[in-house]
């Protein structure tokens, strides 16, 4: 225990001193949205040297091939903050996040989420609607957007997979944007959450990503039973 609380220091330590030394490229492409797509690229680095300076790397396994000249809502399970870091190495094209609310206030996440990322206040159904109408902006530019469905880490360990809100699928319904099912396997077991109450070791991060799910010809009805569909699948994978 004592090895993974230095590991897990020395991992954040990573990770802030490679933010800080790209910081200036990073806001920089911050300033415009025809640049967010550097960002992403310059974020894609960034979360693989600092994960690699700890001994941490990512491994994908891939249900079938994926297009990503194409634009999708990727939907995956959400037990360690490692999840970010892959779903950014996972995606290979223009993409964002969609985010609580309290992601603006962190020293990392802040200048993301004043920028390529969107923020979601779920306190406030004006600030949410705000929120999904940017999000299916950026759908309509063919910016992939990645969505953590359980909307936060549970606090359950070891974790377990939660029940998802419905926003992403409506948007997917709405937009006839293919959703992507991804099951984060074993990140919690290499840094589950922050890693600040189990420490985390050197490992590595097994993402299996689930064929695309066509949503054309679906309507809003149709909303639930795609949710409960996609949660079926990631639980399937994650359980098994």
């Amino acid at each position: 225990m004592i090895f993974k609380k230095v590991h897990v220091y020395l991992y954040q330590g990573s990770v802030a001193f490679f933010y800080f030394l790209f910081w200036p490229f990073l806001y920089y492409f911050s300033r415009k949205p025809s640049r967010y797509v550097y960002m992403n690229r310059l974020r894609r680095a960034w979360g693989f040297v600092s994960s690699f300076m700890v001994g941490i790397s990512y491994s994908f396994e891939f249900e079938q091939p994926i297009d990503w000249n194409k634009t999708y809502i990727v939907c995956a399970n959400h037990t360690s903050n490692l999840d970010i870091t892959a779903m950014s190495l996972l995606v290979k094209s223009n993409c964002c996040f969609m985010g609580k609310q309290e992601l603006l206030d962190g020293l990392v996440t802040g200048l993301f989420f004043r920028s390529v990322d969107i923020p979601v206040n779920r306190e406030s159904k004006i600030a949410s609607f705000r929120a999904f109408k940017l999000a299916m902006e950026r759908l309509e530019n063919n910016v992939t957007m990645i969505i953590f469905p359980e909307a936060t880490i549970p606090d359950s360990y070891p974790p377990h997979l939660h029940a998802f809100k419905n926003g992403p699928f409506r948007l997917a319904i709405e937009q006839k944007v293919p959703i992507i099912p991804v099951t984060s396997l074993n990140t919690w077991r290499v840094l589950w959450d922050n890693g600040l109450e189990h420490g985390s070791k050197p490992g590595v991060c097994n993402i299996f990503v689930h064929s695309p799910i066509e949503t054309a010809h679906l309507t809003l009805d149709d909303a639930d039973a795609l949710r409960d569909k996609v949660h079926s699948i990631i639980n399937n994978k994650f359980e098994g």
